[in-house]
């Protein structure tokens, strides 16, 4: 299977090197939203879809003005968008016949809407969690006008039976995909969130989504975090245990079979520009010459 990273809106809050580690401390960070692009036997897969044309056009409609204006000020621009990057690799919306959601917020599932006809595959306890909005912070985070088109969602459990895959337990298969593709439960930042592993011809990638949000968690050796973000993880938690032991368990993963697993996490713009620039290294011609399989033409 083939693979895109595509960067659906980069988010520009304040704060420079406290947040993303850049240099400087004047001026915005710089986040991504980091999505995948699968290219299956039967059709493209999207994993998460970040900020959406609806998004683009109609903000503060769509957006809490806490995370718009003040936290996360994505920089929208309709290029950006998930459909938009999928036309110019020369497919179409209906191309994309999966979405599989890490979680439900505002900078993951905003392009849901994009692609009508897609099913969508998440955590049941997210749904549950999206459609209840119990708190305020899950009225800020959770944008049901993203999501109005819910009519081939299909939700797992977060426990219980499942697979084990490299230590990570109740890890689901999902309906109509292949077993390449996985969802890993690893909830802590919602009470649903899930990790997405999908197995490359290199070996497999696990999109973490929101379980960590800066590649120096995951040093094995010496855990470390911009203060920022620090912040924003602790402000968006909704289980704190959870999350840490999760957080341990990616570490662990990365220690003893960071040849076999590579991890990633939606906001860390530097593994998104490594990533990004590992695929266009191995498939430059690729790039160059793309044409739709004519699997997909005609279906």
């Amino acid at each position: 299977m083939r693979i895109h990273h595509l960067n659906c809106t980069t988010m520009c809050p304040p704060g420079r090197r406290l947040m993303d580690g850049r240099r400087g401390f004047r001026g915005p960070a710089a986040l991504a939203c980091h999505c995948l692009l699968v290219e299956g036997a039967s059709g493209l897969i999207l994993v998460d879809t970040g900020f959406g044309l609806q998004d683009v056009l109609y903000p503060h409609a769509r957006q809490s003005p806490l995370f718009l204006d003040v936290l996360c000020r994505p920089r929208l621009s309709e290029g950006s968008t998930a459909i938009r990057q999928v036309e110019r690799l020369g497919f179409r919306a209906e191309d994309v016949r999966d979405i599989v959601l890490t979680h439900l917020d505002f900078d993951h599932a905003g392009g849901l809407d994009d692609f009508p006809h897609a099913r969508v595959h998440l955590l049941a306890d997210e749904y549950q969690a999206a459609r209840v909005r119990a708190s305020p912070l899950d009225r800020q985070r959770y944008r049901p006008a993203q999501w109005v088109h819910e009519s081939h969602w299909m939700t797992y459990a977060s426990g219980g039976a499942g697979e084990r895959w490299f230590g990570f337990e109740s890890v689901r298969d999902l309906r109509g995909l292949p077993p390449e593709i996985l969802l890993v439960p690893l909830v802590g930042h919602t009470l649903g969130h899930a990790g997405v592993a999908v197995r490359a011809d290199t070996g497999w990638l696990l999109h973490a989504g929101d379980a960590y949000f800066f590649h120096g968690e995951l040093d094995p050796d010496r855990y470390r975090c911009t203060p920022g973000l620090r912040f924003y993880q602790g402000l968006m938690q909704k289980d704190r245990r959870q999350r840490w032991r999760n957080l341990r368990r990616l570490r662990e993963l990365k220690r003893l079979h960071g040849d076999a697993v590579t991890v990633f996490c939606a906001h860390d713009s530097l593994e998104f520009e490594q990533l990004e620039g590992r695929e266009k290294r191995t498939d430059v011609s690729a790039f160059r010459d793309f044409v739709r399989p004519e699997s997909l033409q005609h279906a």
